[in-house]
């Protein structure tokens, strides 16, 4: 039987009006090889319904009953808290008729109260399916929250009921019957991997996934949501529609809808307040996975580290471009404890204005939970495009595909890391930082050309000049209010000292004058406190951090010039004697 055309579609293309997923899911059911879909990712967004004039929003589950499924018969939900609905009261009393002549079969007593647990509602709900298809009827199935449904874990440690839905489902999914008729199931799951996944990966089931919005269809939102309100962007905003839509990539309709109802009926909505809306609303969707972090500098703001800044600024020209295209995947920033690699990588955003991200811990000892965090943080990702992505001690961080212990859990997440770091047509749009001191005990397939193209090394200071150019920037960053020139004060035989122990004697020095009442740092308080400051040493470490950096760098103008000409060789067998030394300690 021909599946019958979506309600309000045009005759000319009836998926025209229809969201990109919406076709795909069309599409996939016009072959009559599948007619079981997971719709996975924003379910709980709004999405387009209608067209021209009558163009709106609304709620998946209404979007599926009056435009995905408009021409069907019957539209039928089941979700283990309301149990079996449909769509329309004229849908419902036919389903009630028919629970009827179920108990009349059966000897149940389900007219009374219809059941919500799936070992007795599927029965029932399969058995109105066969029997209205029996009579030429069109039907859709929807299964919300579907992981409570048919949760993710070993089928050996399953429950009964949680074994009985899983069968019953995969029967459904390859029934004759069903697929020759003109009958849909839909199971809806925030994440791919919180369902079992021996229905994620059958053959007969078709995962969609349903994206955040992109720029062009939050403008869309945006013009809807202004003209249903009589009003302007310029009455609430700071900022045009189509510089809002920008600013708020990765946020949902939802959220979006919640910035521009506040700022309609309330403050209105400036760039910093905007920029602090987003930040809020997306680490809350992120469920604390990922951490926004504000760019408060640009590359000027870095001390020394001239290649390595050139080599940022060409990344970021390309970027702003578009010439996406020739931008690095991602680098690899590595060098000893204290060289600035996480404010250097930062700065790099701020250079752009890109938003930058800090990936925080995604794992959990529940079974497929880990998976399934990492699903939502590649989604947000890729609607958040452009974004740096800061990973700080990422040889620790990221694992490698030789871990164990965990029923392979690691090795899966390992898998998909690489595989998303290496996927090029995110080139240019998510660009990675993996942060480390020990680049030597980072996986190979992270930081092979590709994913972490580029390998910058950065090190302590090695003259006066640059200890000062040091001093003079890391003022600034600490805030730090100097009452002279610097050169006439610091010690000339200054210690070597990192960018952080640096700032760590400027606040030394900052407090001194603060606990005499004053707001500026004197000569005297900088001479005292640099004779007295001790910066903590570890030199065996610093060394061993220092030589793994160079070994790792890939461009020589990177390196200092003392480091340039020594043997490759020589640095090898330097780094093998003091991993030695340290194992022995």
């Amino acid at each position: 039987m021909a599946a019958k055309k979506p309600r309000n579609a045009s005759s000319a293309d009836p998926l025209a009006s229809f969201p990109p997923w919406a076709r795909q899911l069309a599409e996939r059911y016009f072959t009559k090889t599948v007619s079981t879909f997971i719709l996975h990712g924003a379910v709980r967004d709004l999405q387009p319904a209608g067209e021209g004039d009558g163009r709106k929003f609304v709620p998946l589950r209404a979007f599926l009953s009056d435009e995905l499924f408009g021409a069907r018969d019957l539209v039928v939900f089941y979700d283990r808290s309301s149990g079996i609905r449909c769509a329309t009261k004229e849908m419902q009393q036919d389903f009630m008729s028919a629970v009827q002549g179920y108990d009349t079969l059966f000897g149940t007593e389900y007219a009374k109260a219809v059941p919500k647990d799936p070992a007795r509602a599927f029965p029932l709900l399969e058995s109105f399916v066969r029997v209205r298809l029996a009579d030429n009827k069109s039907l859709a199935v929807v299964v919300d929250f579907a992981e409570t449904v048919l949760p993710a874990g070993d089928t050996g440690f399953m429950s009964g009921e949680d074994r009985y839905a899983l069968v019953t489902l995969t029967k459904w999914a390859q029934d004759p019957q069903f697929l020759a008729s003109d009958f849909s199931i839909c199971l809806i799951a925030e994440s791919l991997n919180d369902l079992n996944p021996r229905i994620g990966r059958n053959p007969y089931v078709a995962g969609v996934e349903i994206p955040l919005p992109s720029e062009k269809e939050r403008l869309e939102y945006v013009e809807v949501k202004l003209h249903q309100n009589e009003k302007k962007a310029s009455d609430i905003s700071d900022v045009n529609a189509p510089t809002l839509a920008q600013m708020t990539a990765g946020m949902s309709r939802v959220a979006l809808d919640r910035v521009l109802t506040e700022a309609i009926s309330g403050p209105r909505l400036t760039v910093e307040r905007l920029k602090d809306k987003k930040k809020e609303i997306i680490q809350a969707e992120a469920h604390g996975l990922l951490e926004f972090i504000e760019p408060a500098h640009s590359i000027d703001m870095v001390a020394g580290h001239a290649r390595a800044k050139d080599l940022l600024r060409q990344a970021a020209k390309a970027i702003t471009t578009g010439k996406r295209d020739v931008v690095p995947m991602g680098f690899l920033i590595a060098g000893p404890v204290g060289t600035g690699k996480t404010f250097l990588a930062s700065c790099f955003a701020g250079e752009i204005g890109i938003p930058v991200v800090k990936l925080l811990n995604f794992r959990s000892q529940w079974q497929g939970v880990t998976e399934g965090n990492l699903e939502r943080v590649f989604n947000l990702l890729k609607a958040l495009w452009p974004v740096a992505v800061l990973i700080d001690e990422a040889d620790a961080f990221l694992g490698n595909r030789n871990a164990s212990g965990d029923s392979g859990t690691s090795q899966r997440v390992f898998a998909s890391i690489a595989s998303f770091m290496g996927n090029t047509e995110f080139r240019g749009k998510i660009v990675w930082f993996l942060l480390t001191c020990r680049p030597d005990l980072l996986p190979i397939d992270l930081k092979r050309q590709g994913r972490a193209e580029e390998h910058l090394a950065l090190f302590y200071p090695e003259n006066q000049e640059e200890r000062l150019e040091l001093i003079r920037v890391m003022s600034k960053k600490a805030k730090v209010s100097l009452d002279g020139d610097i050169a006439e004060v610091v010690p000339k035989d200054l210690p070597s000292m990192s960018g952080a122990d640096i700032e760590a004697a400027l606040v030394r020095a900052k407090l001194r004058a603060v606990t005499d009442q004053r707001e500026k740092i004197t000569n005297d308080d900088l001479v005292k406190t640099f004779e007295d400051f001790v910066p903590p040493s570890y030199p065996l470490e610093v060394e061993l951090q220092t030589l793994v950096a160079v070994a790792e760098c890939t461009s020589r103008e990177l390196l200092p010039e003392s480091w340039r000409k020594r043997p490759r060789d020589e640095i090898t067998r330097r780094i093998r004697e003091l991993k030695i030394m340290l194992a022995e300690q």
